[in-house]
């Protein structure tokens, strides 16, 4: 069997392809119809972040059966179009961790004792001794933005700084934080307290400009802010009339919004009182050695053997297994997904219950389904079907499986019920036919809800001309509703409202739906296609 290695890869990545006996190509910098042109004749494509995996590519790609990726992310790959097209999608989340971590403590201290700015100020034969007085790290006030992986081995570092590390995560438990020695408290309390702030959160819905003009006015007007995780977390113009106005002390950023970066795109650059890296993070010789063996050795062995390894599409089952199980991991993966994007607080407990016919399957490959699917939204791509109940345990999460041959409403029934720090919520769903998921209970609403894509979930009174100003309002802001769903409350007087949309409603017209007379709440909810 053949791999094509089309971005720099580490050299021990191609020897343990070539050790295992496959054949290697290296062909990097193709341009799209180069590549779709040769990737018929191979089985296995290894990528890092320049090639784009887009569904043309993928459709031409006759002979594929899986994409490697060495690193986190996978936005450069179509992964429905290649689950579509039975080919693994794989990646090497853990390999980079540190190095993206020690960057964020070395952007601290570089910004902290202004070493860029007097570096450059050297350079042009100058000797500005007082111009560039820093700071002390030392008993000041780390404050983190996503206390997960790397944003823990941040926190480590920075106690081993003796600085204080306060946190802000929402779906962190906080006896597990405060194991750590860290405080877990509001994003605005972080703002107002820390001397220093370090983002460690994937781009979502959630986190998207999570760090804008309220919260740049919160903060200290000595503070300094740094993002070594995501473009797009922090609002870059907001930032920059923060550090113009002298609301915050400086900056240092190693990614951006628009890659590559250049002054036309990010005026930040032009500003004494901010440095930045071109998407350094991960670039050592330790992570690209780290990632390189992981998603060789991982490719070698499912074209090998069959073995799945930290597959984002795939569970690590067999094929028999799967065949059976496959239509109740994507409703679990599902169901997952929506719970955390409705959860309030931090998840504790997990209960979840096969009922009817569903008592009969291997059940494991469910559970770590909706792990997957509840970790996807606040994790992305740094989470998998193998390391999900890793993450679980990580935090502290209790998951118990309970079986029930019998079922009044339904031949099987997936019944999830989810503890959090404020509250519960019970899902339940069902496959009709051989691969139809439905959402058919939220808490007390009964309904019979297609819990795929792009949605919109709205609260609202049981009144005539809700749903016909519901639709007037998002009609008007061009987005097409394909599927309506209404789940009542009768005791209440309530009803919730599930539509598939064509596509993410915004910010601004999901303000508009919530303005509108008899709606109480509503959210934007991005599930598993």
């Amino acid at each position: 069997m053949k791999v094509l290695i089309s971005d720099n890869l580490a050299p021990i990545g191609a020897k343990i392809l070539k050790d295992a006996g496959l054949e290697v190509d290296i062909n990097t910098g193709l341009a799209p119809e180069e590549l779709k042109k040769i990737i018929p004749a191979y089985d296995g494509l290894v990528i890092r972040s320049a090639t784009k995996a887009t569904a043309e590519i993928i459709e031409a790609a006759d002979n594929l059966k899986v994409i490697g990726r060495a690193g986190i992310g996978l936005d450069n790959v179509d992964i429905p179009a290649a689950s579509k097209r039975g080919i693994v999608v794989m990646n090497a989340p853990d390999g980079n961790a540190t190095t993206a971590a020690e960057h964020a403590i070395a952007m601290m201290m570089s910004l902290t004792r202004n070493i860029p700015q007097a570096t450059i100020s050297m350079k042009a034969e100058k000797w500005e001794k007082k111009k560039f007085q820093g700071r002390e790290v030392t008993g000041k006030t780390l404050g983190i933005v996503g206390i997960g992986r790397i944003g823990s081995i941040v926190a480590d570092r920075a106690h081993g700084l003796r600085m204080k590390v306060i946190a802000f995560d929402p779906h962190m438990p906080k006896e597990l934080v405060e194991k750590m020695g860290i405080e877990l408290v509001s994003l605005d309390e972080l703002c107002k307290r820390s001397d220093f702030i370090s983002v460690h959160v994937p781009l979502t819905n959630e986190t998207k400009h999570i760090l804008s003009t309220k919260e740049f006015k919160a903060m200290k007007k000595d503070a300094r802010f740094i993002d070594c995780a995501r473009g797009g977390v922090v609002d870059e113009k907001a930032l920059y009339e923060a550090l113009v106005s002298g609301e915050i002390a400086g900056a240092a950023l190693d990614v951006f919004e628009v890659e590559p970066t250049n002054l036309e795109n990010c005026p930040l650059l032009g500003l004494d009182n901010f440095i930045c890296t071109p998407h350094l993070g991960a670039s050592t010789a330790e992570a690209q050695e780290n990632v390189a063996i992981a998603i060789a050795e991982q490719m070698a062995d499912y074209l090998n053997t069959g073995t799945v390894t930290n597959a984002v599409n795939v569970p690590s089952v067999s094929a028999e297994v799967l065949s059976k199980v496959k239509p109740y991991i994507a409703l679990a993966e599902m169901l997952g997904s929506l719970q955390m994007q409705i959860a309030k607080g931090g998840v504790e407990e997990i209960n979840i219950e096969y009922i009817g016919d569903l008592a009969e399957v291997n059940s494991s490959p469910v559970t770590v389904a909706f792990l997957k699917g509840l970790f996807t939204p606040i994790l992305k791509d740094a989470v998998n079907y193998v390391n999900a109940p890793m993450i679980a345990k990580d935090r502290g999460i209790r998951v118990v499986e309970s079986k029930t041959s019998h079922s009044d409403d339904f031949t099987n029934l997936l019944m999830v019920r989810v503890k959090t720090t404020d509250g519960e919520n019970v899902l339940a769903g069902t496959v009709f036919g051989k691969q139809e998921p439905r959402l058919v209970r939220f808490n007390n609403f009964r309904l019979e809800a297609l819990p795929v894509g792009p949605m919109l979930f709205v609260y609202n009174k049981n009144v005539p001309g809700v749903i016909g100003a519901l639709g007037t309002t998002i009609g008007s802001g061009g987005v097409n509703i394909s599927r309506m769903t209404v789940g009542n409350e009768a005791e209440e007087g309530r009803n919730i409202i599930l539509l598939n949309t064509d596509q993410l409603i915004d910010k601004d017209l999901l303000q508009k739906v919530k303005n509108l007379p008899e709606i109480d709440d509503a959210m934007v909810l991005d599930l598993p296609m």
